[in-house]
């Protein structure tokens, strides 16, 4: 009997295809039942071969032996998942296996997994494509019901391994360049290096900041204050001088001279791509890049509640409107019920903000699917991300905000102050954030929040003052134009002008998506191309903290020594976030069939060759100023002092030799006198608490001080919850003191 072999490109979305298609036999690595026969890689099974493949005198680093160009590139089979490999090569060359459709991830890299896999075992049975969005049921049946041949991606194919290609070509050249220039362990990329720039760019301007007083003028009336400006609209006074006699000449009296009154509405935020909500899952919860898109992956693929994670779209097309209230239905639970049944009664649903065709690109927003909610299968961190993504697909669909802009001008003497307020007439979509939902009432999707109105802020300055800022919700009192005040008092204010902030990875995010100084989409309205992909960008800031090129201080990222220095090393045009977002660009055209892979790969040769001449030619030094006395045990090399993402390390410089050592890890723990996070350090029996604030304690000791309180967290916290529903506040609030005191 004739069979089709299913690739998928991790074994959970294997065995959901297989249990929808009926394949029910288990064998060594696969599925088979019918017609079908379902298989995975584990993620790549192949990849380019490593320079010492091509020639022997790449087995040693040394200048000498570069630039590495390779006159075709070569693929070999990753040590670590051979076995797979294995299993995969035997079923496509089975006889009764006809054809094979290509199940790995909808996208650029998902196409190149399986496409070498193919090319490796050297296929040329038929081959189809399945693309889906989401692994529901339906979604997988409707996905096998529309498959398409496999030659109407090969543009996509060719995008994906000329960015592997590219990589390979710039990243190993010039990592290898820099490691012997420089005698230390240093390492650059396409897209690593140019992101790097952006965080110690950000930290020079810090550091070469000077900051400058200014004054501010502010008149206090009943109910409300009001900010002196000029002709101009500026608000800040350089010269105390005369801040100081502009206050001594102004009366005791105010004459409202222009009352306005306008009404404006908000609307709602578009929907997630996996940037912004990688975005807002760290301003809301501090969860890194790469932890916020494991959450995304299992949401998606064990739990089948939200669609494809690695999309660059905020929009979803016409064609899914129909199944709009299907996914309303099914996240009507819990605290979502009451908003999702209202958008149901109200049908039509308000689409205008969620659908337009022209930016979908491969993949539509993240939205959640058709299939039914069990919020309590969720770990926690599961559930914050749930709840992210739901209560904006519930915003998008819900009216705009409305509200009345109150802009007022007051005239002391001859002197103009301004005040404004607003009066909110509809919450509209804003409702979906208020405190009934778990984690309402914050700002959303920005540091301001996504309700703020950039219009409203029109260059008064810092602020009205005392509740009137740009985008509060204060009310001014009834006034009337001509209407005269008394002035409870006049004052001046000192401020100080202040730096950039440092990046988190939240600004980090938008600053590799929209690069610094350069345009913000292309022409025909795409996604713009920035630093990396989504799916891509989180990698890319992982490495720059393994690498110990950056470190945390709080939610901030800082540049190390040697990140700084490195930034200084490489040759300035790879440091450059708009050539590196041009090529992105290339990338997308060759995905489009508009560029040649083999011809963009031509220019990576050319470049990488002048990129390592300008690393030899160079005449700069780099510096460890992070030795330790400590030698290393195995090649005897002085150890280096890092700090890395989760505590303190001591690093051997010596590439070849690798040796690390933790010296002490941050954990979760608790002190029992400051409540601050504990550092573990020491080994085996040795190990031992330390805080900051002086107190020390044996590992053991703190395990048995954890024992003897007889419960864990959970323990205390479900029964803090309890207590809590049944209305015993004393004792709750008895037992969180008790938590407290033995975390």
């Amino acid at each position: 009997m004739a069979k089709t072999l299913v690739i998928a490109e991790k074994p959970s979305a294997g065995r959901e295809f297989a249990r929808v298609l009926g394949c029910r036999q288990n064998a060594p690595g696969a599925l088979s039942g019918g017609a079908f026969v379902v298989t995975w890689a584990l993620g790549h099974l192949v990849t380019l071969a490593g320079p010492e493949v091509y020639s022997d005198k790449y087995k040693t680093w040394s200048l000498e032996t570069l630039p590495m160009l390779p006159d075709k590139m070569q693929l070999e089979i990753i040590r670590e998942s051979a076995k797979q490999y294995a299993i995969v090569r035997d079923l496509i060359r089975r006889g009764d296996i006809t054809d094979i459709v290509i199940a790995t991830d909808a996208g650029r890299e998902g196409e190149l997994v399986a496409r070498w896999i193919l090319e490796k075992v050297g296929c040329k049975k038929p081959t189809k494509r399945l693309w889906v969005s989401s692994l529901t049921d339906g979604a997988i049946r409707q996905g096998f019901a529309s498959l398409q041949p496999s030659r109407a991606y090969d543009n996509l194919y060719q995008s994906a391994r000329a960015r592997a290609v590219a990589d390979w070509l710039v990243g190993l050249n010039i990592t290898r360049a820099l490691t012997c220039k420089y005698n230390a362990q240093l390492s650059a990329g396409r897209v690593q290096t140019p992101t790097l720039s952006l965080i110690v760019d950000r930290e020079r301007e810090i550091k070469s900041f000077v900051p400058k007083e200014y004054y501010t003028l502010r008149a206090h009336c009943e109910g409300f204050s009001a900010l002196w400006a000029d002709a101009k609209g500026q608000s800040r006074l350089s010269d105390r001088a005369r801040a100081e006699a502009l206050l001594a000449g102004l009366p005791k009296t105010a004459v409202v001279t222009s009352l306005q009154k306008q009404f404006k509405h908000t609307p709602p935020p578009p929907t997630y791509d996996l940037t912004e909500l990688q975005r807002d899952a760290n301003r809301k919860y501090a969860y890194s890049a790469k932890h916020t898109l494991s959450l995304m992956q299992s949401l998606y693929e064990r739990h089948k509640l939200l669609t494809y994670p690695r999309t660059d779209s905020r929009y979803i097309s016409d064609d899914m409107i129909p199944s709009l209230p299907d996914r309303l239905n099914a996240i009507a639970i819990g605290p979502y019920r009451a908003i999702a049944l209202a958008l149901l009664r109200g049908r039509p649903l308000q689409t205008k903000y969620l659908v337009d065709n022209s930016r979908v690109t491969d993949h539509h927003a993240i939205i959640p699917t058709e299939a039914p909610v069990m919020l309590g299968a969720l770990t926690p961190e599961e559930r914050n991300i749930y709840d992210l993504a739901v209560r904006r697909f519930l915003a998008v669909l819900s009216a705009p905000s409305t509200h009345e802009d109150m802009r007022l001008t007051l005239s002391l003497g001859k002197e103009r102050f301004l005040a404004r307020g607003k009066r909110v007439l509809s919450p509209g979509w804003k409702a979906v954030y208020e405190s009934g939902l778990p984690g309402g009432g914050g700002g959303v999707g920005g540091e301001r929040g996504e309700g703020y109105d950039e219009d409203l802020d029109d260059g008064y300055g810092e602020g009205y003052g005392d509740g009137f800022g740009a985008g509060s919700e204060a009310h001014l009192p009834a006034l009337v134009q001509g209407q005269r005040l008394n002035v409870l008092r006049t004052e001046v204010k000192t401020g100080q002008t202040k730096p950039p902030a440092r990046y988190t990875e939240a600004t980090l995010l938008t600053a590799m998506e929209h690069p610094p100084g350069l345009p913000t989409g292309h022409a025909e309205g795409a996604a713009p191309c920035g630093l990396g992909t989504p799916a891509t960008r989180a990698d890319i800031i992982e490495k720059l903290f393994s690498s110990f090129y950056i470190e945390r201080a709080g939610k901030s990222l800082v540049p190390t020594s040697k990140g700084i220095q490195l930034a200084s090393l490489v040759p300035g045009e790879l440091r450059s976030a708009e050539m590196t977002a041009r090529w992105e660009e290339k990338l997308m055209a060759i995905s489009r069939g508009r560029l040649s892979g083999d011809a963009f790969i031509g220019d990576m040769r050319k470049y990488a060759a002048t990129l390592v001449a300008q690393t030899v030619a160079s005449t700069a030094s780099f510096t460890h100023d992070n030795v330790t006395r400590e030698k290393c045990p195995d090649c005897g090399r002085a150890l280096l002092d890092v700090k890395g993402k989760k505590g303190k390390m001591l690093v051997c410089p010596d590439r070849s030799c690798g040796y690390r050592k933790s010296v002490s890890v941050e954990t979760n723990a608790r002190c029992p006198n400051c409540h601050k996070k504990l550092e573990l350090r020491g080994e085996g029996d040795r190990r031992m608490f330390v805080c900051v604030c002086g107190h020390r304690e044996r590992l053991s000791d703190f395990e048995k001080r954890r024992g003897d309180a007889g419960a864990n967290k959970r323990d205390v916290q479900a029964f803090l919850g309890a207590q809590k529903r049944e209305g015993n506040f004393a004792m709750a609030d008895q037992l969180a003191r008790w938590k407290e005191q033995n975390q």
